[in-house]
């Protein structure tokens, strides 16, 4: 594990063979804490970047069984691992060891461990990594046509990373600072988001993948963004859904009242006769969308009760039933 990087197991705070429904739990209970939007306290915002990160690899089942495998040096091996080249393992228990790798150190290989003899075939190895052999021997053009193994100009391989991004975030974009860890240290990038991404798209930084061999041009950096579960907002594609709280008054006669929107706050009306559940739309009001149509924004009502009465709120109530004929619990 590289240095100054904890344990994803000990941020959650949950043990090694935690179930997929302890993680999530965990995460929710530690996410609403360190939200930057409830807790204003220094360092809040980064304690709740490194939750979300943490959620989205133990989360994940394929990213969770390289991670415990290989430690925080995941993201460079392949997901098909296993089967990737002549018989290629990793030899690292916590977290691979040795240098090379462009995205946080290499892969140590023991000749030991690849059949009789040491037979171990460093062309499968790299082939499995770049996209396999080609004709006219060695790789005969492999990287993807963009230069042959030891003939000049080789480019460099492509490098993923996850971007976790709060829902304002992801709502209007604009500059966000990106620290990552690579081989030769810690890299700051300033990434320009785009108002309106949406869970798992790509932000796409040419060159600044690995870097070439020989001269040739460095990858590309892919970005996937994960959008962290917030507190009040609930999202599905671009449309985001909000609880939206009334009085029993409100409800039964009608009101307009204010609701929070990633935008700002802008007033709905409830219609008279409104119950709990009933979702009221707001056309346009949820994620931009910068090639179509934006998403909806959804006040979904609640409607709430004192939870103490005054004097003459209890009479007013009490005159209500003795008046009223209405019964919740009919066709029910």
């Amino acid at each position: 594990m590289a240095r100054g990087e904890r344990d994803y197991y000990e941020i959650l705070g949950v043990p090694r063979d935690a179930s997929q429904s302890d993680i999530q739990r965990a995460y929710r209970q530690l996410a609403r804490r360190a939200h930057p939007d409830v807790n204003k306290e220094p360092g809040a915002e980064e304690r709740f970047k490194e939750i979300t990160e943490a959620y989205h690899v133990l989360s994940d089942p394929n990213k969770r069984k390289r991670y415990d495998q290989f430690g925080h040096q995941w993201r460079q091996v392949p997901e098909d691992f296993e089967t990737a080249g002549a018989g290629f393992r990793q030899r690292a228990g916590a977290g691979a060891r040795g240098g090379g790798g462009p995205w946080g150190g290499g892969v140590r290989v023991d000749p030991r461990d690849y059949g009789e003899g040491g037979g171990f075939d460093f062309e499968d190895l790299f082939g499995s990594f770049f996209g396999g052999r080609g004709g006219g021997g060695g790789f005969g053009g492999g990287y993807g046509g963009r230069g042959g193994f030891g003939r000049g100009p080789v480019a460099g391989a492509d490098a993923e990373a996850e971007l976790p991004l709060t829902v304002e975030e992801a709502y209007h974009g604009g500059h966000h600072r990106v620290t990552l860890q690579t081989a030769e240290g810690t890299r700051t990038l300033d990434v320009n988001i785009p108002p309106g991404v949406v869970d798992g798209q790509r932000i796409r930084l040419a060159g600044q993948g690995g870097g070439g061999g020989a001269g040739g041009p460095s990858g590309d950096l892919y970005l996937v963004v994960r959008i962290a579960p917030h507190p009040r907002y609930r999202l599905d594609g671009r449309d985001i859904t909000a609880p939206l709280p009334v009085a029993p008054w409100e409800a039964a006669l009608g009101a307009k009242v204010p609701v929070e929107t990633p935008d700002g706050t802008v007033r709905v009306t409830v219609p008279p006769g409104s119950s709990c559940g009933r979702k009221l739309r707001l056309r346009g009001r949820g994620l931009p969308n910068p090639n179509g149509r934006p998403g909806d924004f959804y006040a979904e009502v609640r409607v709430m009760v004192p939870k103490t009465l005054s004097p003459e709120e209890r009479d007013l109530f009490e005159q209500l039933a003795k008046a009223s004929t209405f019964n919740p619990r009919e066709g029910t």
